[in-house]
């Protein structure tokens, strides 16, 4: 009998948690893939736990028989809706075994077992995946060991599941079998399974426990080179969790399988990670450096999950910040052994500031951990990611490296195969350090971001040096008892005439007598004081962004500066950086070039640039950084006009190609990279060689357009050649279609390439209706395919003068109505990028709140429903 449709909107809350009546002991589950549909058998052994009936969730499937103990049962013996499946009056101990039958084929959701290609089936079941497959009490608390059975016609050669391969073999009518046993319980949404026809990288590792692990990177056959870069990070991720937290891998296979058709970025299935192939496949020719980066650093992440995430895993899915908080903090840290520890650093805060402070302001806010919500999916959010990791990072901060690592070793001690909470981490930190930790709890349970606020005094008699600190949080409607939370502040002093850091003499930091400090601010308000200070020196305030806050203290710009050019914490020198840029953008009325905070920003880079930039490329590229349109959006609240914003930046930009005129030439033409060069240096030679041919552009140098023009065909590597394109393109050269139409041809069959030929279309300064119609209607161009969809909406969500014309108001608006019933998750996300639509001027302001509530008429997914209803909750 098949199942209803219908979707009821319902609100789970974190209050009414209780424990499941049942566990499952084992499942047997038989996967047979025929040409229209899939037969699944489920054969479950469960033991009762509390009182209460079994709950078995499944949507859409067909089912076809159920039977108790070997006994069938008829109609009036279960209660069966659109949603779940319920059994009542159950024994104590009991088998489940079901048949129902499902169509992986129709299947665009992309969750459950679906459709990934011609010759491809994968599943995704985070977070509630696994009951569009079989009936089964699919919740992170119900952890059981699964053996799994794939049949499939031959033409699908590769048969893969979690765990061990028990048995393979051949069937009549050409179809062929396999069996996979995984030794560990795990909860159904880690649950994995690949029907296909791949080629496989295949490489080992020995664990420090003396385990040899068969290592395998499945993709298509041309995709096969691209591989090797992954593995390296894979083999690296192995080693850099056995020396950091001790933790040896423990199957005897680690495999890895590439699909574009993913919503995700990748997904940690026990010992079967499914990644989107933009996280996987690596090249230097075909691939930018800051996206190898992220291949290496998703790599590590999804291993990493093996004990933050699979071994111990939540309790509930609001605890989702606990395992993906703490997972991306430790790819953030392994990511720091990668390139320079201060890059990283700047490249993670600029995330957090770009995506999760924004959320945090505005009608999306929530905590880490969600009290409620509708549909789970909604909440892979940057706050339960970034602000996650920020948590775990605050703590590790605290206690260092020696007490952190105690800490973890008590929680992976008492939390081994278990599904815990936030309060079971922060517990095992505790007991682990000997440090209380407890406070850290009020940053996962309210939202909004903490503002720092700071003043300072100094005392020339006393010779003593105060500083005052102070924090507040906007009141939020739905959490009216806002607590003060800890906060560590990392600091330093700096001497004004020497430009030397100085020792600090102060009993209420962490360690007393140190230059690099740190101070626990866990009351509202506290005052602190530093001794034998020989006169006002300059202060460094969270340094290396020692907590997710936002700073409210007023710097000099002289002092700011003066912190740009001696700071030694290259995050703090980009931060003081941004801050001057931030206070000259955001001031009222037109920048004027005698602006006394521009002259003091160009005259510090005028003096740290060309030495920074022979000695670290890489963070000299990064103090250019100007602050984004969409960024400095973010940090406007009312009256916000997209045109006004664009044209100060440009101004402020001119100002600063004109300022160090000398430089950008003479670096371009000066600094290239050799065949002997680290990849991290290499990457900054190259990062601040694009930033210059974009500032020669800029300047209007006669030769700029051909030196791109000449870069782009001399390429050796995708960093160079995608920078000159959108260097050419972005500046409407004259060889801007030359170089669009050889790109295209040069990578057709080259899928993410092609996305970024799209992504440069689409970030265009100046879009046009016409042109981002000739994308969507382009051959290439596949609604199915999320990595095609987003690199048009990230190369228009780019450029807010584009974004939030009428054109591209409605771009997103049609296109998440129509992912609505094809794939709700993507739609609900996509329509996110409209979420600061309230601070617009008055007139736009009205047309997108009629758009929105247009949209908001038309949703049938609670995903769509339950976003489009926040954004539009504004007060």
């Amino acid at each position: 009998m098949k199942q209803g449709h219908g979707n009821s909107i319902e609100t789970i809350y974190l209050k009414d948690y209780t424990p499941p009546a049942f566990q499952v002991q084992s499942i047997d589950l038989d996967i047979a893939l025929y040409e229209q549909d899939a037969s699944v058998t489920s054969t479950l052994q469960v033991k009762r736990q509390h009182q209460g009936d079994l709950v078995l969730f499944g949507v859409d499937l067909d089912l076809q028989s159920i039977q108790i103990n070997e006994q069938v049962l008829q109609a009036n013996q279960y209660q069966l809706d659109s949603e779940k499946l319920v059994l009542t009056d159950l024994p104590e101990q009991a088998t489940i075994k079901t048949v129902v039958k499902i169509k992986p084929h129709t299947n665009t959701h992309l969750e459950g077992l679906y459709l990934a290609g011609d010759d491809l089936f994968v599943t995704q079941n985070e977070p509630e995946g696994f009951r569009k497959i079989t009936f089964y009490p699919d919740r992170p608390d119900v952890l059981s060991r699964f053996t799994t059975r794939l049949e499939a016609d031959k033409k699908y050669p590769t048969l893969l599941a979690n765990g061990n391969l028990l048995e393979k073999g051949e069937l009549e009518n050409g179809r062929h079998y396999a069996i996979w046993q995984d030794p560990t319980q795990k909860p159904s949404y880690l649950f994995a399974c690949v029907i296909g026809d791949l080629a496989v990288l295949k490489d080992q590792y020995t664990t420090s426990e003396g385990r040899d692990v068969a290592l395998e990177i499945y993709a298509e056959p041309k995709d096969i080179a691209k591989c090797h870069i992954a593995m390296q990070a894979l083999k690296h991720s192995m080693r850099w969790d056995e020396e950091h937290y001790g933790l040896p891998y423990d199957l005897d296979n680690y495999m890895i399988v590439a699909t574009s058709a993913f919503n995700m970025g990748a997904m940690e299935n026990k010992g079967l990670n499914i990644f989107n192939t933009s996280c996987v496949l690596a090249d230097e020719e075909y691939t930018t450096d800051m996206a190898i980066m992220r291949v290496q650093s998703v790599i590590a992440h999804e291993y990493f999950h093996n004990w933050t995430g699979n071994r111990i895993t939540c309790r509930d899915w609001f605890q989702l910040c606990l395992k993906e908080g703490l997972t991306v903090f430790r790819d953030q840290s392994f990511s720091e052994d990668l390139q320079s520890a201060a890059v990283q650093r700047i490249d993670d805060v600029s995330v957090l500031k770009s995506h999760q402070f924004p959320e945090d302001a505005g009608p999306l806010a929530h905590p880490p951990r969600p009290d409620h919500f509708v549909e789970i999916n909604n909440f892979y959010t940057a706050t339960v990611y970034e602000k996650g990791a920020e948590i775990s990072r605050m703590m590790a901060t605290l206690l260092g490296k020696e007490k952190f690592r105690q800490g973890t070793d008590k929680y992976f001690e008492l939390f081994d195969g278990q599904a815990v909470t936030v309060e079971d981490w922060v517990s095992a930190l505790s007991q682990g350090s000997g440090v209380d930790l407890s406070g850290f709890l009020n940053w996962y349970n309210q939202p909004h971001t903490p503002t720092l606020s700071v003043q300072t005094a100094y005392d020339a008699d006393a010779k003593q040096f105060k500083v005052q600190f102070k924090q507040s949080i906007k009141p939020h409607d739905k959490y009216p008892n806002l607590k003060a939370v800890p906060i560590p502040v990392a600091l330093a002093l700096f001497d004004k005439n020497s430009g030397e850091q100085l020792t600090l003499n102060c009993i209420d930091l962490q360690q007393d007598h140190v230059k690099d400090g740190v101070y626990l601010l866990n009351s509202e308000q506290a005052e602190i004081t530093f001794n034998q200070v020989e006169q006002a020196p300059i202060i460094s305030l969270l340094r290396n962004f020692s907590a997710p806050v936002n700073l409210d203290f007023a710097y000099d710009d002289a002092d700011l500066a003066f912190l740009i050019q001696h700071e030694n914490n290259g995050f703090n020198q980009w931060q003081a950086t941004q801050t001057l840029l931030e206070r000259i953008l955001l001031a009222d009325g037109d920048l004027q070039a005698d602006n006394a905070t521009l002259q003091a920003y160009l005259n510090a880079m005028q003096a740290v640039l060309p030495k920074l930039a022979s000695s670290d490329p890489l963070l000299a590229s990064r103090l250019l950084d100007i602050p984004s349109e969409s960024y400095l959006a973010s940090l406007i609240d009312s009256d916000y006009q997209p045109e006004t914003v664009k044209a100060k930046r440009d101004s402020l930009v001119k100002l600063l190609v004109n300022h160090l005129k000398g430089f950008w030439k003479n670096y371009y033409e000066a600094c290239q990279v050799t065949a002997d060069m680290p990849f991290s240096q290499a990457m900054g030679v190259r990062a601040l060689r694009n930033i210059c041919l974009n500032m020669l552009i800029k300047q209007g140098d006669n030769d700029a357009f051909a030196l791109a023009y000449q870069q782009y065909n001399q390429a050796k590597t995708m960093t160079e050649r995608l920078g000159a394109m959108r260097a050419l393109v972005w500046a409407n050269a004259p060889q801007s279609q030359d170089v669009l139409n050889d790109f295209y041809q040069r990578f057709s069959n080259e899928d993410l390439v092609i996305d970024q030929w799209f992504s440069t279309q689409a970030g265009q300064p100046n879009l046009a209706e016409n042109q981002l119609a000739s994308l969507v209607n382009h051959a290439d161009y596949d609604i199915n395919v999320p990595n095609r969809i987003r690199a048009v909406t990230g190369g228009l969500s780019s450029r807010p003068v584009n974004m939030w014309s009428e054109m591209g108001v409605r771009h997103f608006i049609e296109l998440a109505a129509q992912l609505d019933e094809k794939n709700p998750i993507m739609a609900s996300r996509l329509i996110q990028a409209l979420s600061r639509w309230y601070t617009l001027q008055a007139d736009k302001r009205e047309q997108v709140k009629v758009q929105l509530q247009g949209l908001q008429a038309k949703a049938k997914s609670k995903n769509l429903l339950e976003t489009v209803n926040s954004l539009l909750d504004v007060k």
